[in-house]
This record gives C-alpha cells, sequence and structure tokens, in this order.
C-alpha cells in the first residue's frame, strides 16, 4: 500500500473529485497541505490579496458552471475566521464550496496557542459540516464524505480543519482505488407529479416561479421545454434569473419589493396558481406581506430540501424533489396530457402578461450630468451582448441592475442573494472568469462595494484574469440613503470628501482610477451619458489586449431613488421622481408616480 502525507492524499482526493482549481493564501500552520499542493500537481492556485477574498473567488468559480466546486484554501486562526463571510455566502445560496483552513497542533489547540481557535465550531452554523481532523487516518474518509455532502440534496459548502502534525503524518492510502461516493437526490414520484398537474390544469392564470435550485441542477432547459408544454408564463427569481431568455414569451418578469419589475408585479398579483420549482420564498421575492402574496392562489412547493416546505408559508401541496428529476416527469406527463388533447389554451393569460411587459416599463433614457444611473444599465444593454455573464452583490447597483439589465442564459446572473456582503463583486468576478476564461464577464458595483476588497484587483492583473467593472459613484451608501428616507435621518452615509491629490473629482472622494491603475489594472472614467458606450467598448478591447480587469467608473448624480417597496409590500412598489436635487443632498421633495401597482 502506497504511503504517503495526509496533507499528499487529501490532495489526491481533490483532484479525483474533478478539482482543477484552488484559491487562497499560504500561512505556516498551512504549508504542509502548500507542499503536497505543490508536489502532487495538476491543481491550479490563485494567490488572493485576502482570505475573504479567497472564499468569494471559490464561489464566483463554483457558480459559473455545473458540476464545478470552488476551493478556498487558508492558515490556522484568522484565515478561518476571515472566510466564514464566504461560507455563509455560499449555505445562504446553496452553492457548494469547500473550505480548507490549516491548524495549531493537535496538543496545544485548546491552550489558547497562537492562531488556535475552534474554526469547526464557529463555521457549523453556516456550513453543511465542518471537521477539525485529529486523527490522520481519518483525512481521506473526512475529504470524501465532504465531496459526498456538499453534492448531495441541498448543496451547501464544508469546511476541513486540518492541524499541522495531521497534515505531516504519513498514511497508507492508494489514490488510485479512491472512488467519489455518489450523492443523493430525492425524486419526485409520478403520483406527486400527476397531483401538481392536477392543481395546476385546474387554474386559469397560472405561473411557474423558478428558483436557484433550477439552475443549481443544470435543469433551465427542462423548465423551458415544461413552460412552452403547458403555455405557462415564468416568473424567475433573482437566483432564477437566466432559466429563460429575457426575451422570451413566457418571461413574466420578475417579482418583489427591489429586485423585481413592474409588470412581474403586476402579472404575480393577477395569477390564481404558482408552481414554485427550486426556490425559497426569500423575503425579497414575498415581501413581509405574506397575506398579499399569497391571498387568492393555489401553491405547489417543489425543494430539494423537505424543510424549505412550509417554511416560509404552507403551500397546498410540497413535493420533496430534485428540480431536474420533478421537470423530468412534469415533462412526461404534460406530454401525454397534451397528446390526449387534456392541456388547456392559455393564449389569453399568455397575452395579457406580454402585453403587461410591454407597457410597464420603466424610463432608462436621460440626458443628465451628472449622469442617472438608468442611462447607465441602458447603455450596458446595448453594449454586452446576450454572452454576457453579470456578477453582482448587493446595494442601488444590484437593485437596479436586476430591474433594468437584460439576462439571456442561466448562470448568466451571478449574484450573491441571501447574504449580499459588500467587497464580493471583485472576488467573484475574478472566480467567475477564472471558470471560464473566454466569457464576457461583467461586473457591477456600487462605490462602496468596490472599495471593501478592491485590493483583489491586484490578483486579477497578476495572473491576467480578464473581465469589465463597471462600477457607479455616487459617492453615497445609497440603499442605506434610501431607507433611512422613512426615519427621516440621512445619517453616516455619506462618502464625500474633497481629495486634496484629485481635486477634479470634487466631492466624489476616492479617485478610483489611479487606485485601479495602482493595482496593475485599466481604468476609464464617464461623467457624460454619451460617453457610456464608447467606454464600454473601450474596456472590452482593454480587457482582450493585457487580460487585466478593466473599471469602468460611472459619475452618478448624488442622490437617485430606486423603485422597491417601503413597506416590503408587493402591491405597493413606489416609483420616483426627484425634484430639485442639490448637489450632495437628498431631494427637497420626492414624488411617488406609483403607488400601488
Amino acid at each position: 500500500m502506497p504511503r504517503m502525507t495526509a496533507a499528499r492524499a487529501a490532495v489526491e482526493i481533490l483532484k479525483r473529485e474533478g478539482v482543477r482549481h484552488a484559491f487562497g493564501v499560504p500561512g505556516a500552520a498551512i504549508n504542509p497541505f502548500y507542499k503536497a499542493l505543490k508536489e502532487g500537481g495538476g491543481i491550479h492556485h490563485t494567490l488572493a490579496r485576502h482570505v475573504e477574498g479567497a472564499s468569494h473567488m471559490a464561489e464566483g468559480y463554483t457558480r459559473a458552471a455545473p458540476g464545478n466546486i470552488g476551493v478556498c484554501i487558508g492558515t490556522s486562526g484568522p484565515a478561518g475566521t476571515d472566510m466564514i463571510t464566504g461560507l455563509y455566502s455560499a449555505t445562504g445560496d446553496s452553492i457548494p464550496i469547500l473550505c480548507i483552513t490549516g491548524q495549531a497542533p493537535t496538543s496545544v489547540i485548546h491552550k489558547e496557542d497562537f492562531q488556535a481557535v475552534d474554526i469547526a465550531a464557529i463555521a457549523g452554523p453556516v456550513t453543511k459540516a465542518a471537521t477539525t481532523v485529529l486523527e490522520a487516518a481519518q483525512v481521506p474518509g473526512v475529504f470524501q464524505q465532504a465531496f459526498h455532502l456538499m453534492r448531495s440534496g441541498r448543496p451547501g459548502p464544508v469546511l476541513i480543519d486540518l492541524p499541522i502534525d495531521v497534515q505531516q503524518t504519513e498514511i497508507e492510502f492508494d489514490p488510485e482505488t479512491y472512488e467519489p461516493l455518489p450523492a443523493f437526490r430525492p425524486a419526485a414520484t409520478r403520483a406527486q407529479i400527476e397531483k401538481a398537474l392536477s392543481l395546476l390544469l385546474a387554474a386559469e392564470r397560472p405561473l411557474i416561479v423558478a428558483g436557484g435550485g433550477v439552475i443549481g441542477a443544470d435543469a433551465a432547459g427542462l423548465l423551458r421545454e415544461f413552460a412552452e408544454l403547458t403555455r405557462t408564463p415564468v416568473i424567475p427569481t433573482l437566483m432564477g434569473w437566466g432559466v429563460l431568455p429575457d426575451d422570451h414569451e413566457l418571461h413574466a418578469g420578475m417579482v418583489g419589493v427591489q429586485t423585481a419589475h413592474r409588470y412581474g408585479n403586476a402579472t404575480f398579483l393577477a395569477s390564481d396558481f404558482v408552481l414554485g420549482i427550486g426556490n425559497r420564498w426569500a423575503n425579497r421575492h414575498t415581501g413581509y406581506r405574506l397575506d398579499v402574496y399569497t391571498e387568492g392562489r393555489t401553491f405547489v412547493h417543489v425543494d430539494i430540501e423537505p424543510t424549505q416546505i412550509g417554511k416560509i408559508f404552507a403551500p397546498d401541496y410540497g413535493i420533496t424533489s430534485d428540480a431536474g428529476a420533478a421537470l423530468e416527469l412534469f415533462i412526461e406527463v404534460a406530454r401525454e396530457l397534451r397528446a390526449a388533447g387534456r392541456l388547456p389554451d392559455r393564449s389569453a393569460w399568455v397575452g395579457a402578461a406580454q402585453e403587461r411587459r410591454a407597457t410597464l416599463q420603466r424610463r432608462t433614457h436621460f440626458e443628465n450630468v451628472p449622469l442617472k444611473p438608468q442611462r447607465v444599465y441602458e447603455e450596458m444593454n446595448r453594449a454586452f451582448g446576450p454572452e454576457t455573464r453579470y456578477v453582482t452583490t448587493i446595494g442601488l447597483s444590484q437593485i437596479a441592475g436586476a430591474q433594468l439589465l437584460h439576462v439571456y442564459r442561466p448562470r448568466h446572473w451571478i449574484n450573491c442573494g441571501q447574504a449580499g456582503p459588500l467587497g464580493w463583486t471583485v472576488p467573484a468576478a475574478l472566480g467567475v472568469a477564472t471558470a471560464d476564461p473566454e466569457a464576457q464577464v461583467v461586473a457591477l458595483s456600487g462605490d462602496y462595494d468596490f472599495q471593501f476588497m478592491i485590493e483583489e484587483l491586484a490578483v486579477g492583473a497578476q495572473h491576467r484574469i480578464p473581465y469589465v467593472h463597471v462600477l457607479v459613484n455616487n459617492a453615497y451608501l445609497g440603499l442605506i440613503r434610501q431607507a433611512q428616507l422613512g426615519l427621516d435621518i440621512n445619517f453616516q452615509v455619506n462618502l464625500e470628501f474633497e481629495n486634496l491629490n484629485a481635486p477634479e473629482l470634487g466631492v466624489y472622494g476616492v479617485d478610483h482610477v489611479k487606485v485601479a491603475e495602482g493595482l496593475g489594472c485599466k481604468a476609464i472614467r464617464v461623467t457624460e451619458p454619451d460617453g457610456l458606450l464608447p467606454a464600454f467598448e473601450e474596456a472590452k478591447k482593454l480587457a482582450a489586449e493585457h487580460r487585466v480587469p478593466v473599471v469602468v467608473e460611472a459619475i452618478l448624480e448624488r442622490v437617485t431613488n430606486i423603485s422597491m417597496s417601503r413597506t416590503m409590500d408587493i402591491s405597493d412598489v413606489s416609483e420616483f421622481e426627484e425634484l430639485a436635487t442639490e448637489p450632495g443632498h437628498a431631494p427637497t421633495a420626492i414624488r411617488e408616480l406609483t403607488r400601488p401597482v
């Protein structure tokens, strides 16, 4: 039987589980693993500038393609605690990533040794499993189980903590005979699907709500086929955006209190039946007024995780199943019903949804200087085609982007949905671009998200990872400022200052162009509407030529209120128009144009 260190056995297992890339930062307590990584070969490593950044790179890598599992690596102590945010983000969105940390020697873990912390206990609530391996012989089994857990049921992250002495201990292990454990995914029965379809057929105005589970199961094609068979309009959630092209006749828009379309909310409120597949009824989708969301509608909920069914509200019928397995049966039964002439004509309902989409659009064409954000997204739609992969996290930039951009393919809107940590976008975009190096990757950030982990741009410069980063800058915490309107305050959300080294920026403060260039990237600043499209085109050329991140900074007007509900009610969404705005201050008046929808 071959003998090798436990660290080397772990590396060999990673390769046989399909890992080809890892992101991390070495340190004393994880150096034996890095030695094994170097000697074992076969896994490319990207050196991050911050270990939290490494965890988000792993997330982006996983989210970019079916079957990917991103790996992030750090040393003991603060490296693990820094990666907790990435683990939280991954678990909230059902994203499998593997976090590997070093640890102090087993003999001193509980003696307050330098950088010794019980990271397994800290990570437990935000992982499917978190284990400190105390016996070297257990390393192969723990890694095998980790991949099994990440792929089974509702996907999610796992943390493995390796004391330095465990890494260095030799064990008997034969990588040539290693086999991954088969993943377990529950599957619907035909009887369950027939019952669900009977409820759909009984409805007059049905909808499908397609969540991130459909994309996670690589089942967007099946979802589209089922929707077309039954002529049922589709409402994607924010995590499910891309299951249908935006221009598909059955795409009914997104629903919610923030990242929603006017026509999506209107069509949902007119519906009488909802089939949710692979979604978790997140509150930005349903709002807090669940009575408004559910009243007058029959609900069927299909989800891979049984505890998700009934967690937010009780559906009329629930099915525990992988989205792909359920959709295969939905299609099989629907085809039989069509052959028997039992599928109803939905032309009037589909036509009504299309009419709402044609008439309930928000205005985007503004000539204002400084720029209105809506114009930025209008020009992004012109510059970046259907093949574009968008990456973003949270803020008014993300909310407006979700309302105004267009997505045509699954995994082309890569968004941190549940956790929404600032700083996520730069490293996640690097992970996406690493997974798909020939793709047109476009990240979207407000100025504060961009500043949180701006140092990771240097990773793109060092490792030649090209993408375009659209930075909308209003020198404000825009989403929090808008939320504070309800409290009649504007407090500690203003980022303006006079930069002594860049007086031309005025109150916009940080010179993002110089910072990006100082980190080895290219950058362009845009101040007028007609400059947006040429800047985006130039950014694409620069990224392709130099193979580095290219930042396009758009200088926005200081205050723009983006459409959303202040009452967390999908029937009560405000469409704002600002009047008499003074530079650096909130509007002197705000007119709510449409409230309710």
